[in-house]
């Protein structure tokens, strides 16, 4: 099939589904020309090194290995910086079964999550399965406080300015970035504050350019020289602090190898 047959069969099935075409609208290389042209970062965020994050922490202590939640990486990096803060408030935009909030509350004082309800992700089409796994490893930690809302409606008030660390894993569609980022950057209590976004990248060296672009027009122009990405993450990170940082091009050469050490976490 040559170029003009596919475009003809292409033509033909958005017709017969206009639905498609949102396909190609929201394609994430749609999103790339935006912050290149808008913030000129044409090759996404400067890196922060892992070990950054791993002199404070490098041991993980609930990792599931199942779909849908984060890599070793990112929940590492969690557990680091809640370390760093030395017993931080933390607050979370998305839970799914809990893993990133344990991670955070090995050395938090407190962990608040806010997930979408269980009547809403019905009304979304989740099975009952998926429903009952939210937030189902935290229900047995003493410092996890879970709340049920969307955040584009959720009353925050008594959240404003309270919090260390803010993990923001929600929608990643460009509205809901905004949306979360901006809210991030209000819940956010001091100047040595930290918010993380999940999946700033589609892997650990690739860039998910509508995530960056929400990211970028959600928090406020002045914090953008504080904001990078973690390497060896899914992360980027704003982050207050005198730090190294360099722009590294994918692909990257493996300059820096790990230890994995992996048992079972005898209940």
């Amino acid at each position: 099939m040559n170029k003009l047959q596919k475009l003809l069969k292409s033509l033909q099935l958005i017709i017969k589904n206009p639905s498609l075409l949102n396909l190609i609208l929201e394609h994430d290389a749609n999103f790339m020309p935006q912050v290149i042209n808008k913030y000129n970062y044409t090759n996404g965020l400067n890196k922060i090194d892992f070990n950054e994050f791993l002199q404070h922490e490098n041991t993980l202590d609930n990792f599931s290995f199942l779909e849908g939640g984060s890599i070793v990486t990112d929940y590492l990096l969690l557990t680091a910086i809640t370390k760093k803060l030395n017993q931080p408030n933390c607050f979370e935009i998305g839970t799914w079964r809990g893993e990133s909030a344990l991670s955070m509350s090995k050395y938090a004082k407190e962990v608040t999550t806010l997930n979408l309800s269980k009547d809403e992700l019905k009304n979304l089409g989740f099975s009952q399965e998926y429903i009952n796994l939210q937030g189902i490893l935290c229900k047995n930690a003493t410092n996890i406080n879970q709340l049920w809302g969307n955040t584009f409606n959720f009353d925050f008030t008594p959240h404003i300015g309270k919090y260390d660390l803010v993990f923001v894993d929600g929608d990643h569609k460009y509205n809901s970035v905004v949306n979360d980022t901006k809210i991030a950057s209000k819940l956010i209590k001091g100047n040595k504050s930290i918010i993380v976004w999940h999946d700033y990248g589609f892997g650990t060296e690739t860039v998910r350019w509508e995530v960056l672009l929400g990211i970028l027009d959600g928090l406020p122009k002045e914090m953008h020289k504080n904001l990078y990405s973690v390497n060896n993450t899914l992360c980027a990170i704003y982050y207050p602090y005198e730090v190294k940082n360099q722009q590294l091009n994918f692909p990257q050469s493996p300059n820096q190898l790990y230890t994995v050490k992996i048992s079972e976490n005898k209940k």
